[in-house]
């Protein structure tokens, strides 16, 4: 396994980097927000002295407190922990980045997930002073199981608070050591590692003098570098109907069209298509975009379709390039993120929501539950509680088409949603 990857560029175009930060609670995740935020210009000056004056601040008194940045709830700044996820947004001159804040604790697994589903890169960060012999903290090793299990593309680990340990290369070898130990039974091919202090700014934003035996480039310099998805190689054209419209009443310009958004790859006038679950087989009329035609869109772009023959199209209905390999069916297997407080019950019913289809579901069997401490799966007894992840079996009322997950995020993911209370109870992924 190549554990650390020695090749980064610097970037050369203003994309968005989507991140989540995640890690053990007191990890320093709040406070290297902060400082990314504050070393790159990214917070006002009001915001400035409102941490300033606050009563829950926990550096000196000279200091500026910037977890606080982050932590905006009263009760996260009055506990000195992270509780929902908070999304900050900063810019540097060869990139911008939406970064997430994720809670440490185990209770608010969940919350990890939900920030985590849109994210590209995942910073795993490490307290130097807290790992002994090696040994990971739990949640280390659950946030780090997440992080690939929901298909992030690149995991970054910051072994903060190198401070503590008097910038000691040998305690980072160790971490490094046991990270890639953790990474290779994870199925993780490959990741970046910075040792750095938040809370000082170390290997933050500038290069730090402390770590002359660390060759690579600051977080900062290593985030604008990562390579983020294109539209090349986004995956095959995947269209959710969200809105089945008609336009120009009856003069020779109406058509019937279909609005949504385009997830993957790109779609052209000519091309053929197939609708799924029905299989009907058209070409693409016209593209239109707000009052216009266009030739082609792109991932990303909303756009109305317009077939060149009536077939029946519904909403959640999803428009495919002809060629596309998708499975058609109502049984398949998934791994759940189980996120409602009421556990799993297999009597319950549930929805199941997939872009913009939504149809019963039955959970017809719950195979096994993924242990965090041993990296495996174990029994689980046909039930799933708060924040479990397990290997399930569903059966839909509908026909659903479906990638793997791995394959294809967007028709790979779904919810489930309690028919009785409307809680969302379990993030999924097609196996």
């Amino acid at each position: 396994m190549n554990a650390i990857n020695d090749s980064w560029t610097s970037a050369a175009d203003t994309g968005v980097l989507r991140l989540i930060t995640a890690g053990s609670v007191d990890d320093g995740k709040s406070t290297l927000i902060g400082r990314l935020l504050y070393d790159s210009k990214g917070v006002f000056a009001d915001q400035l002295a409102s941490i300033e004056r606050s009563k829950y601040k926990r550096v000196a008194a000279s200091e500026i407190d910037l977890s606080l940045l982050t932590d905006g709830l009263e009760a996260e700044r009055e506990q000195g922990i992270t509780i929902d996820v908070a999304y900050r947004y900063f810019a540097t001159p060869l990139r911008k980045f939406i970064v997430a804040d994720a809670p440490g604790h185990e209770q608010y697994t969940r919350n990890m997930v939900t920030g985590a589903s849109t994210a590209e890169v995942a910073i795993i960060l490490i307290d130097a002073s807290r790992v002994h012999d090696g040994q990971l903290l739990t949640q280390t090793k659950r946030h780090s199981a997440l992080a690939h299990l929901l298909g992030l593309k690149h995991i970054v680990v910051a072994v903060n608070k190198m401070d503590l340990v008097a910038w000691d290369p040998k305690v980072f070898e160790e971490i490094h050591v046991a990270y890639a130990a953790l990474a290779d039974k994870l199925g993780i091919r490959e990741f970046h590692i910075v040792p750095m202090s938040a809370l000082k700014g170390d290997n933050v934003v500038e290069r730090s003098a402390h770590t002359p035996w660390y060759a690579g480039p600051p977080l900062l310099t290593l985030l604008e570098g990562l390579p983020t998805v294109t539209v090349e190689d986004a995956g095959a054209s995947r269209f959710f109907v969200q809105w089945v419209i008609r336009h120009g009443g009856h003069n020779v310009n109406d058509f019937r069209g279909y609005a949504g958004r385009l997830a993957g790859g790109r779609l052209s006038v000519g091309d053929e298509v197939k609708v799924l679950p029905a299989g009907e087989t058209a070409k693409v009329a016209r593209l239109v975009q707000f009052d216009r035609d266009v030739d082609s869109v792109v991932a990303g772009d909303s756009v109305v379709v317009v077939l060149d023959r009536d077939i029946d199209v519904s909403r959640g209905d999803l428009i495919v390039q002809s060629g596309a390999n998708l499975r058609v069916t109502r049984e398949f297997e998934a791994e759940l993120c189980w996120l409602d407080q009421q556990a799993l019950n297999p009597l319950r019913q549930y929805w199941l929501k997939q872009g913009t289809r939504v149809t019963q579901v039955k959970i017809k069997a719950v195979h096994s539950r993924r242990d965090i401490h041993e990296l495996q799966y174990v029994e689980a007894s046909g039930v799933l509680n708060m924040n479990d992840i397990g290997h399930v079996t569903l059966l839909s009322r509908d026909l659903l088409a479906l990638d793997a997950y791995t394959e294809h995020t967007v028709t790979g993911a779904f919810i489930l949603i309690d028919a009785a209370t409307n809680q969302t109870a379990a993030a999924g992924m097609v196996r």
